[in-house]
C-alpha cells in the first residue's frame, strides 16, 4: 500500500471487510470494489458511516467525486444496505404470486352486498363500530398500494362483521414500518387507539400476504378487549374462527350480518380456490363439490390458527400499559 492509499472497513449483514484504495479515487470505484465483495450493484447499495449516506449517482451531467470529497478517510468504518439482483428477482417473483390470489380477494371482499332487510340499529352499529380512518406511511415507497392494502382491510366484510359482534372500534388503522419495531407483527395503542400493522416485506420491495396481515388484525382487535396476553383467554382464535365461518357461510350465500341482516355475494369457484390455495391446501380434488371445498376451507383455517396462536403471540407488540405508548 503507498502513502496515498487508504484502507476502509466496510460491513455488510454482519460481515466486516478491509477495501484499499487511493486517496483520490472516484466514488464509483468504491461502488465497483463493494459489488466485487457482496455481489450487490451499485445502483442498489447505500453507504452509510459517521452520520452520513452515500448513493449510487443516476445523474453524470456533473464531474464525478472523489473519495475524499465526502469525507472517506483512511481508517473510516463504512455501513453498506442493498439488496442482490437474485434477491430482489424472488422477491419480485414471490409478490407477483401473491398479486392474482389477493386480487381475487379484494375483489370478492369488496364486491358490493346484497341487501335484504335493514334497520336503523345496524346503521347506527355499522357507524360506530368500524375503523374511522386509515393512516398510510406516505414517506415509505408504494403509498398507493398501502394504502389500498390499509383501505381492503378497514372494509373486509368479515372483519366488520366480527368488529360489530364484539362491539370493536378503532380510530386509526396504520402501518407499522419494518425498521420500527423489528420483530413484531402487529400493535394495539390505547385499546384501539390505533392498530398498527406490519404490511411490508422486511425489504421494503414488496407486501405481506393479505390473509396473513388480517390474520394479526384480528389478533390485534382481541386487545380492545384483553390487554395482557393470557393463555386463558383465547379471543383471537376465536375472532379468526368466526372471520372463516363467516366466509364460508357467506361464500355459500346464507350468512347474514350480526346486525343488519345483510349478505355478500357468494364468491365464484376460482376465488374458492384461491383461497383454499392461500391457506396452504392441496388444491381440488376429483369429486369435490363447492360445499365441499369451502368446507376444507375451514378446517384449514381452524387448524392453522391453532398452529399460529403462539406465534402471533409473541409477535405481538401490545401486552399492558407500558406499550400502550405505541
Amino acid at each position: 500500500m503507498s502513502h496515498e492509499d487508504i484502507i476502509l472497513t466496510v460491513t455488510f449483514r454482519g460481515t466486516s471487510r478491509a477495501v484499499f484504495l487511493p486517496n483520490d479515487a472516484p466514488v464509483s470505484v468504491l461502488h465497483s470494489r463493494f459489488e466485487t465483495l457482496t455481489s450487490v450493484p451499485p445502483s442498489l447499495q447505500k453507504l452509510i458511516y459517521r452520520g452520513k449516506k452515500i448513493q449510487h449517482r443516476q445523474d453524470d451531467s456533473d464531474p464525478e467525486p472523489t473519495t475524499s470529497q465526502p469525507g472517506l478517510r483512511d481508517g473510516i468504518k463504512v455501513q453498506m444496505l442493498g439488496s442482490t439482483v437474485e434477491e430482489l428477482g424472488q422477491l419480485n417473483a414471490a409478490d407477483s404470486a401473491h398479486q392474482r390470489k389477493e386480487q381475487i380477494l379484494r375483489e370478492r371482499a369488496l364486491k358490493p352486498q346484497a341487501k335484504l332487510r335493514s334497520t336503523g340499529s345496524s346503521s347506527a352499529s355499522s357507524h360506530q363500530y368500524r375503523f374511522h380512518r386509515i393512516e398510510p406511511l406516505t414517506h415509505l415507497p408504494r403509498p398507493e398500494t398501502a394504502t389500498e392494502c390499509l383501505l381492503t382491510l378497514s372494509k373486509d366484510p368479515a372483519v366488520l362483521h366480527i368488529m360489530q359482534k364484539h362491539r370493536s372500534s378503532v380510530g386509526s388503522l396504520t402501518e407499522l414500518a419494518p425498521h420500527e419495531h423489528p420483530g413484531l407483527l402487529g400493535l394495539n395503542v390505547g385499546s384501539g387507539v390505533t392498530i398498527k400493522l406490519r404490511i411490508r416485506l422486511d425489504t421494503y420491495d414488496g407486501f405481506r400476504p393479505y390473509l396473513e396481515v388480517r390474520c394479526v388484525l384480528c389478533h390485534e382487535l382481541a386487545h380492545n378487549v384483553w390487554d395482557e396476553h393470557n393463555n386463558d383467554v383465547k379471543l383471537n382464535s376465536q375472532l379468526n374462527r368466526e372471520v372463516a365461518e363467516f366466509e364460508a357461510a357467506a361464500g355459500a350465500g346464507t350468512h347474514h350480518l350480526s346486525d343488519s341482516q345483510d349478505t355478500y355475494q357468494p364468491s365464484s369457484d376460482e376465488g374458492v380456490e384461491a383461497l383454499i390455495h392461500v391457506l396452504g391446501g392441496t388444491g381440488l380434488r376429483g369429486n369435490d363439490t363447492i360445499e365441499d371445498r369451502r368446507k376444507r376451507v375451514l378446517e384449514a383455517v381452524t387448524a392453522r390458527l391453532r398452529n399460529e396462536e403462539e406465534e402471533l403471540e409473541w409477535s405481538c407488540g401490545t401486552s399492558g400499559p407500558q406499550n400502550q405508548s405505541g
